[in-house]
């Protein structure tokens, strides 16, 4: 008897090892499109640390629930980089109300695969300013994020959108940020730092920037005969650039034709028959929102009157 009882128990623990194999390596099996974006973040141990920053937010629910969303993830090398730069430990020492518009500008509200993404501006779902922050996106070697973090891993397809692993994490930015992001900025952005405008434009605005193209500023070089920023003192400078600053977040569905007060003059905007300032300047994009103001995007510097 005690022979068969023993041989019973060992088959009943067999068993229990057996089914216990299969219900693991059915967990193992599940794909990630049959997962949430939390799910699959959970799965992932490169994602750890972006786990521990998504529960202190508490939006685990928000990725978990319906929806088609596209999740720019970083890995936790990123968030490592990050830490570092910050001169913090870890996610311990950074708050909910600090994480949020973090985490949430790496969320566009509609799913992008790869190849639905072209080069250009994209809203994020993290607020500002009544809006919502923007990011940019290349596509010269790969897919590049505002200029710094690059796409390592795409389209992970998940039950409620899409996943595109990246290496840097993205933090929101100011309208200088923006600037620095995008190589058609780059002499606007080498004129702001000579003027000594930097800080100004990082403060807390907020501002409306009617950013000139580089283009824009070669055919003012070109006007003035002169080879480039080096040639203009920061006093020259400063009242060109202030000229392209509204006080204010004016987003073109506000701009309305007539004069406006800029930190040095006054424009005169006209919406017919397209948009532009002082009659020839274009105004050619709008809407890029950061974190203290937008910019809209101008084919030509405007001159403040003598």
């Amino acid at each position: 008897m005690k022979k068969r009882n023993l041989i019973t128990g060992m088959a009943a623990i067999a068993a229990l090892v057996f089914f216990t194999s299969c219900e693991k390596e059915d967990d193992e099996m599940k794909s990630a499109s049959d997962m949430s974006i939390a799910e699959y973040a959970v799965s992932d141990p490169n994602f750890s640390t972006l786990v521990q920053a998504l529960t202190k937010a508490n939006l685990v629910s928000a990725l978990s629930g319906e929806g088609n969303f596209t999740v720019f993830a970083p890995t936790n090398a990123a968030f490592s980089q990050l830490f570092s730069q910050l001169g913090v430990s870890g996610i311990a020492d950074l708050s909910a109300e600090a994480l949020t518009p973090i985490l949430l500008y790496h969320v566009l509200g509609e799913e992008k695969k790869a190849a639905m993404i072209t080069e250009g501006y994209y809203n994020t779902i993290s607020p500002s300013q009544n809006s919502f922050l923007s990011l940019k996106i290349d596509k010269m070697s790969g897919v590049t994020i505002n200029s710094s973090s690059k796409v390592t891993t795409a389209d992970v397809d998940v039950k409620n959108g899409v996943i595109h692993v990246i290496d840097k994490v993205l933090l929101p930015p100011s309208v200088v940020d923006l600037a620095l992001a995008n190589p058609n900025f780059s002499i606007l952005v080498q004129a702001v730092v000579k003027a000594g405008l930097v800080e100004t434009l990082n403060g807390s605005g907020p501002f409306t920037i009617f950013a000139p193209t580089n283009a824009a500023f070669q055919a003012l070089f070109t006007q003035l005969g002169i080879s480039g920023v080096a040639d203009l003192t920061a006093a020259q400078l400063i009242p060109i650039l202030t000229y392209h600053v509204v006080s204010g977040n004016v987003r073109s569905s506000s701009l309305s034709a007539g004069s406006v007060p800029t930190l040095n003059g006054s424009i005169n905007i006209s919406l017919t028959p397209v948009p532009a300032i002082n009659t020839n300047s274009k105004i050619v994009f709008t809407d890029v929102q950061g974190s203290n103001g937008v910019i809209h995007v101008i084919d030509k510097v405007l001159l403040p009157a003598k």
